[in-house]
């Protein structure tokens, strides 16, 4: 088959999997990211984007994404929703195609249709598709891509270490572009002779420093914030380790059986591991195990393409896994994205021997159920709404689920009902400020002041050096016309001390 053609299929399945997302609006964190972002809305304020965190308004100032705020800046002067989703469309035809060429220069045009088909049509990609916000994992994948390819198939030190640094922009988690040709290299792919790879490497450290220079000066102010998932709050170093291992069984369902998805993996759907005996940990291990004897098998049974693809997925995990560092999450779909592409490397090859009708009914399959899937998942982003209603459908236990349900409330002004919502979430999870806090702007508009000190307690006694989560509700809180609420936690922020 002709390779344009190969490519054009994998672009159709990746836009046609999801057409319904041009239905859906902003959600979920797209009202702080891109609506409410001033760096979005204000005409010619999109450079300041690189000066400032990612969460602008000082929500919080651990994550530095300026090319895909600028992104959003140019779309909010094209265009609405419509043409937000139809960009993400286009980041993830962009992203499979690579992921198509790729896989056909390494294991030819059958290895190239299956790789580009699963990647294009796998379930866990919704959230990064069909979120606008999810554009940061399309970006940096899209840019990780284009640098394995002008390295391993170029040897371009030049466009590799562009597209490194725009990977880096765009997403933190670009910073695996030097893991993956250097495992490339290893298995003998795209190796270089020695001075070109020092090149490389030069070209790295060079964009990594000048990168990791200008994160610090624009976090530095911000570096009293704690950016670890609720589930590892006031827990030791060994078990959020043991949490991580665990949450590997939710890494391999997701992406080997992605049938259940949801939005939120936080407490009490998942809890912490406090023991190396436990089975979620044992099973966790069990996993990372096996995983490693694939890689070792496919490497001893010169499969190189596959031991690539399979080192790729934990090569590429590794940054949000929350084995060198806790994150702010446990698992996420989203971060999915670009492991992703390793896995459809590997099967892509190891599909490359079947004949092509046994192949046409494999990918004939993978559409069918894949594309299926994705599809009637992607209405779940349509509005803050739809995400709400998901959250208690797919994760009831999850305190996060309440509690952004309590927003939603409060937003359509039903205060009583939102209080109930994040009263619920705190008796789930006693360990987030923020959701005493907001209960307690709910029960000062409801005229219930000692409600109200009793989840400001609650407060303190969750962090009691947080002023800025205080701030940041009073401002939500005076947004919303709740002046009483707004000022007693501005007030009490002030006698906080600093973190």
């Amino acid at each position: 088959m002709h390779p344009r053609r190969v490519y054009l299929a994998v672009a159709a399945c990746a836009l046609v999997v999801y057409t319904g997302a041009l239905w859906n609006t902003f959600a979920f964190d797209d009202v702080y990211i891109v609506v409410l972002n001033p760096f979005v809305r204000e005409p010619g304020a999109w450079w300041r984007a690189f000066a400032e965190p990612y969460w602008a308004g000082n929500l919080t100032g651990t994550l530095y994404r300026p090319l895909t705020v600028s992104s959003f800046a140019l779309d909010w002067l094209l265009d609405g929703p419509v043409w937000f989703h139809a960009v993400n469309m286009l980041w993830h035809a962009g992203a499979s195609v690579a992921v198509a060429v790729l896989a056909r220069r390494w294991a030819g045009w059958q290895a190239s249709l299956a790789a580009g088909v699963l990647f294009a049509v796998h379930p866990v990609h919704v959230e990064a598709v069909a979120n606008v916000v999810g554009r940061n994992e399309l970006m940096a994948a899209c840019f990780t891509l284009l640098a394995l390819y002008a390295a391993l198939e170029r040897q371009s030190v030049v466009w590799c270490a562009t597209a490194f640094a725009l990977g880096l922009l765009s997403k933190e988690n670009a910073v695996v572009t030097p893991a993956l040709v250097v495992w490339a290299w290893l298995l003998g792919i795209g190796r270089p002779e020695r001075r070109k790879m020092a090149a490389f490497v030069a070209s790295w450290a060079l964009v990594g420093a000048a990168y990791g220079a200008v994160r610090w000066a624009v976090l530095h102010p911000y570096a009293g914030w704690e950016a670890v998932a609720p589930v590892f709050k006031g827990e030791s170093p060994l078990t959020v380790r043991l949490t991580a291992l665990a949450a590997l069984a939710d890494v391999v369902r997701l992406l080997l059986f992605p049938l259940h998805l949801r939005a939120d993996y936080s407490p009490i759907e998942r809890t912490a591991v406090h023991s190396a005996f436990d089975p979620r940990f044992l099973l966790g291990l069990a996993l990372l195990v096996g995983w490693a004897a694939l890689v070792r098998l496919a490497w001893r049974r010169g499969r190189r393409i596959e031991a690539l693809g399979l080192g790729w997925i934990g090569i590429a995990y590794l940054p949000v896994a929350n084995l060198l560092f806790p994150v702010g999450i446990l698992v996420a779909e989203r971060t999915l994205y670009l492991p992703s592409g390793g896995l459809a490397v590997a099967l892509g090859a190891l599909l490359r021997d079947l004949q092509p009708r046994r192949l046409a009914a494999v990918l004939g399959i993978v559409l069918v159920l894949g594309g299926a899937r994705t599809a009637l998942r992607v209405p779940i982003w349509r509005n803050d709404r739809t995400v709400a209603l998901s959250m208690l459908r797919d994760a009831p236990w999850s305190y996060r689920s309440h509690d952004y349900t309590g927003w939603q409330l409060y937003w359509a002004r039903d205060t009583e009902r939102a209080l109930g919502s994040w009263l619920l979430a705190g008796r789930i999870f006693d360990r987030d400020q923020g959701v005493f806090l907001a209960g307690a702007i709910a029960a000062y508009s409801l005229g219930r002041p000692h409600l109200a000190d009793s989840l400001l307690a609650l407060a303190n006694k969750a962090c009691a050096s947080c002023p800025t989560t205080y701030r940041n509700m009073a401002r939500a809180a005076r947004l919303r016309g709740d002046s009483l609420a707004a000022d007693s936690l501005f007030a009490r922020a002030a006698r906080l001390p600093p973190p």
